[in-house]
């Protein structure tokens, strides 16, 4: 009979990438709605934004980017968000990238950890995880668990393991 010894460590896994946005993020980039792409002209700013189809952006992650060295004053990404605000699930002013972690810690911030509680957990490593993530996941879970470790269930590296005589 073949026996799970993994199974029977009693250890819970959290695996971050389970946690990365589903959203499809796209980028905006304000480069067209500039007068020779270079300076906000207020009349022609704002007819550009009334001819732009902002379904497009419905239920998507929005990166807002200016790409080009341009002096855009405040209220061009004020007009940018009361445009977006009623199609996309989420934008903001930062690249892909900035997007995409913030919408993740935003994930695991709202993730319900509680059944974690005095449990041995073992983050699972992944490639391509962001260092703030798994800092992240080590301060919401460090309150709550028995025993925190990286790695792999089967092969784990132990962080932190809560003092028995707490």
């Amino acid at each position: 009979m073949f026996i799970n010894k993994v199974e029977n460590t009693g250890i819970l896994a959290l695996d971050l990438i389970d946690l990365k946005t589903k959203l499809d993020i796209v980028i905006f980039d304000i480069k067209a709605l500039l007068y020779l792409e270079a300076i906000v002209r207020e009349k022609e700013f704002r007819e550009a934004l009334a001819q732009l189809d902002w379904l497009a952006f419905t239920d998507k992650a929005v990166a807002v980017v200016c790409s080009v060295d341009a002096i855009v004053p405040p209220w061009v990404y004020m007009s940018i968000a009361e445009k977006m605000y009623a199609s996309a699930a989420y934008y903001d002013f930062k690249d892909k990238a900035e997007l995409e972690l913030d919408l993740w810690t935003h994930n695991l911030k709202l993730m319900d950890l509680s059944h974690f509680k005095d449990q041995k957990v073992v983050v699972r490593a992944r490639p391509n995880i962001p260092a703030s993530l798994y800092m992240l996941a080590t301060k919401r879970l460090l309150p709550l668990v028995q025993t925190l470790m990286y790695g792999e269930v089967g092969m784990p590296k132990v962080i932190f393991k809560k003092d028995k005589h707490r």
